[in-house]
C-alpha cells in the first residue's frame, strides 16, 4: 500500500511502528548507543558528565532515559507528536526527564533554557541544515558545554543536503532531506561558530566493509572571551 504522509511530522510519526496487537512494551534501557551496531561505540561518556542535557530527535527516548537514570536533567525533543506520545507513555514519571514536541531550530530560537550538553544520535541534527542549527545550539549551551552527534558516515564526494522521497517511490510526494557533511566540513562549521576541542571522525563498523558512523563532538569556550582593553589615554595619531 502506498504511504501517504502529508508533512514531515506525519512522516516521523511512522518511525519504528508498533507491530502486533495491544499497547507496545517499553524497550529495555541498559546502555547508551551512538551507533547502528549495539555495543559498538563510546557510550554516554562521550558527552562527559553534564548536569543538564537536551536531546534533538529523541524518538522512543531510550538514551534520554539512560541519562536521566544517572541523575542528568534531560529534555527530550522530537518533531513527531506520535513519537513524543509513545515516549511519554513509556517513561512519564522518570525523575529529571521531560518531553517536548517541537522542531529543533524553532525550539532553540525560542527557549531561554541553557544546557551543559546538546546531543543527537541519528536524530534531528542529521535532518536539519547545520548552518541554521549549529549557531542556535551554541547560544543555548553553557560555557564549556558539549555538542555531540552521530549519524551515518557520508558517501565520499557526495556532501550537503541529500534528498529522498519519504513515502517511497510509489507514495505521495514528500521530500525528506538529510545533511551529509565530511569531518572537515563539520570541523570548519563548528570553528566558525566559536566551538573548541573539535573532534570529528568516522568510527568504522565492526566489519570494516560495512557502513561506519560519523561521530562529532565539540565544546563552547569555558568562559566568554573578555572584552578588548580600552585604548590608552593620550593623543592618537591621525591617519593620513
Amino acid at each position: 500500500m502506498p504511504l501517504t504522509s502529508k508533512s514531515l511530522p506525519e512522516y516521523w510519526d511512522t518511525y519504528k511502528p508498533h507491530k502486533g496487537d495491544g499497547t507496545p512494551s517499553a524497550p529495555e534501557v541498559d546502555s547508551f548507543e551512538w551507533t547502528q551496531y549495539p555495543g559498538h561505540g563510546p557510550g554516554a561518556g562521550f558527552i562527559g558528565r553534564p548536569r543538564t542535557a537536551l536531546e534533538l530527535g529523541s524518538a522512543e527516548g531510550k538514551e534520554a532515559v539512560f541519562l536521566a537514570r544517572t541523575g542528568v536533567e534531560v529534555t527530550a525533543l522530537d518533531f513527531s507528536p506520535a513519537q513524543t506520545a509513545r515516549a511519554r507513555l513509556w517513561w512519564e514519571g522518570t525523575p529529571g526527564l521531560s518531553f517536548v514536541t517541537a522542531e529543533a531550530c524553532e525550539y532553540l530560537a525560542e527557549t531561554t533554557a541553557k544546557f551543559d550538553a546538546v546531543f543527537s544520535r541519528w536524530g534531528a541534527v542529521w535532518f536539519t541544515d547545520p548552518e541554521r542549527l549549529v549557531p542556535l545550539v551554541a547560544r543555548r549551551l553553557n560555557p564549556g558545554g558539549v555538542l555531540a552527534l552521530s549519524q551515518a558516515e557520508p558517501i565520499e564526494g557526495f556532501y550537503g543536503p541529500q534528498a529522498m522521497y519519504g513515502n517511497g517511490l510509489s507514495g505521495r510526494r514528500l521530500p525528506v532531506l538529510r545533511w551529509s557533511y565530511s569531518t572537515g566540513m563539520w570541523a570548519d562549521l563548528l570553528e566558525r561558530n566559536g566551538f573548541t576541542g573539535i573532534d570529528a571522525c568516522i568510527l568504522p563498523a565492526p566489519d570494516p566493509d560495512n557502513v561506519g558512523t560519523l561521530m562529532v563532538r565539540a565544546r563552547t569556550p569555558a568562559e566568554p572571551a573578555p572584552p578588548p582593553a580600552p585604548a590608552p589615554a593620550g593623543r592618537r595619531r591621525q591617519a593620513r
